[in-house]
């Protein structure tokens, strides 16, 4: 059981050390009282809160157990770091609720293996050539142009005077493409901690999402705790959930329905609808049952509650209200304006994530009945990622560093712009341990295999490709 001595303590001698359960860590879940699972270790990391580099990232799973987590995001010198934090070992507890969401991959941080090898030489990389991994100038350009785009588009559509309505859809086109690029660029690496070394600014970044209407907390559950850790994990990355009569089905673990023959024909309209739903439903549903799919919604700090329900009405009075109330434009105008620029916001954004995941190159996988999966961390976002594009300075910045999804899933952490120069490195490392690296030519090409997935997929018959079989 927990000990009230053992938070800010020195770590404890491993003859010395305590035995907790999942449960007991869970208990210990705010940022004033902070403990974490790593491979089979329980740390008490109250005391580091405020020196986190990556600031509110430390809590995004408190009380929970962290290992893809902190591997993905810090460099092997850090685990000296968290030793010194430990109190105790993790004690297996069949039959715990808490321990059963523990899911475990194989150790691939081990001398020899492929995310070691990978880890190493992005270390070097960085090392060699005096980089700060979560800072690059282009990024801070990049984005003053997407914010100034937005309140470009956002007065421009409903108040500018002077411009016609076709001039106003075309400004809304522009907003919602900067809406999706605040999506992809900004937030996304700030809610990864991937941008700059203040902790001020990160977390101004960070909110943007919720300038726009989506909650930045709620994605960081969805995205980071559950997606990011568990890529492609049937039953657990919620990214991918589908429930029963679901409108699409996206591997052949999913229950099937007649109408999925036709989803890579409806779901191409329906992906407009993800910002609506973002906005809308998601973050709501999210908030009222606890949940994101498989993801336990972590509780909100004051702040997090602030931050939550004063942006969803700030967005409501500027996005909404003030051009209901203040816009010489006509209802229907308004209503048509607001459609362009969620849809605009919605393709894009569902478009340029799906290629990433959801194609029939990649791996889909299940766990074994001891939530076990027999492939480590490193090598399983190899088989689950898709990239497109390699070498193009547009995508890598229209996509906010997608096109690079293997990149991004092994270095979350990194700022995107410094992609291209990893990716040769995990494909090095992925000839040697004679691995596949999954890269389309262009997004064409991958908007393609993802539509034709979605038409394989949505057969009954379907019969998946070794790529699918986990």
């Amino acid at each position: 059981m927990a000990r009230d001595g053992d938070r800010g303590a020195p770590a404890a001698t491993e003859a010395s050390r305590a035995v907790y359960t999942a449960e007991d860590v869970s208990a210990h879940n705010t940022p004033g009282d902070l403990w974490v699972i790593v491979r089979g270790g329980v740390y008490d990391v109250t005391s580091f809160v405020p020196k986190h580099p990556g600031g509110n990232m430390i809590y995004v799973k408190a009380g929970g157990e962290c290992t893809q987590l902190f591997d993905s995001y810090h460099p092997e010198k850090a685990r000296a770091v968290l030793e010194k934090y430990r109190i105790g070992d993790l004690k297996r507890v069949r039959g715990d609720a808490m321990d059963e969401d523990i899911v475990e991959y194989e150790d691939d941080l081990v001398e020899g293996k492929f995310f070691a090898d990978v880890k190493a030489g992005a270390a070097k990389y960085f090392k060699d050539n005096k980089i700060d991994p979560r800072v690059h100038w282009e990024m801070y350009v990049k984005t003053f142009v997407i914010l100034a785009g937005i309140v470009i588009g956002h007065y421009g559509s409903f108040f500018a005077p002077g411009v016609s309505f076709g001039a106003a859809l075309a400004l809304a086109v522009l907003h919602g493409t900067c809406k999706a690029e605040v999506g992809v660029s900004i937030q996304h690496d700030a809610n990864h901690g991937a941008y700059g070394n203040s902790r001020t600014w990160l977390h101004a970044m960070q909110l943007t999402l919720d300038v726009v209407g989506a909650s930045s907390f709620m994605w960081k559950q969805q995205h980071v705790v559950g997606h990011h850790a568990y890529t492609n994990v049937e039953g657990i990355d919620p990214d991918i959930r589908c429930s029963e009569k679901d409108v699409r089905r996206v591997n052949e673990y999913q229950p099937h329905e007649p109408y999925h023959a036709l989803q890579h024909m409806y779901l191409a309209v329906m992906y407009g609808l993800l910002s609506f739903k973002s906005c809308f439903v998601d973050d709501f549903n999210a908030f009222f049952s606890g949940r994101i799919g498989w993801v336990k919604v972590q509780r909100f700090t004051p702040g997090e509650a602030i931050a939550f329900w004063g942006s969803k009405a700030l967005w409501a009075f500027y996005y909404l209200w003030l051009p209901f109330k203040y816009s010489h434009r006509s209802l229907g105008q308004l209503l048509a304006l607001w459609t362009v620029t969620e849809f605009i916001t919605g393709w894009l954004l569902a478009f340029m994530f799906q290629v990433a995941h959801v194609v029939g190159e990649v791996h889909f996988f299940q766990l074994n009945k001891d939530n076990k999966l027999s492939k480590g961390w490193g090598e399983a976002q190899l088989m689950s990622s898709a990239d497109f594009a390699h070498g193009s300075k547009f995508w890598l910045h229209f996509s906010g560093g997608l096109n690079y999804q293997v990149v991004h899933h092994l270095f979350p952490g990194v700022c995107h712009v410094h992609y291209p120069a990893l990716a040769p490195i995990i494909k090095a490392a992925a000839d040697k341990h004679g691995l596949d690296y999954c890269v389309y030519p262009s997004f064409l090409s991958a908007l393609g295999a993802h539509f034709r997935h979605l038409r394989n997929v949505g057969q009954r018959a379907y019969v998946p490709s070794l790529q699918t079989v986990g």
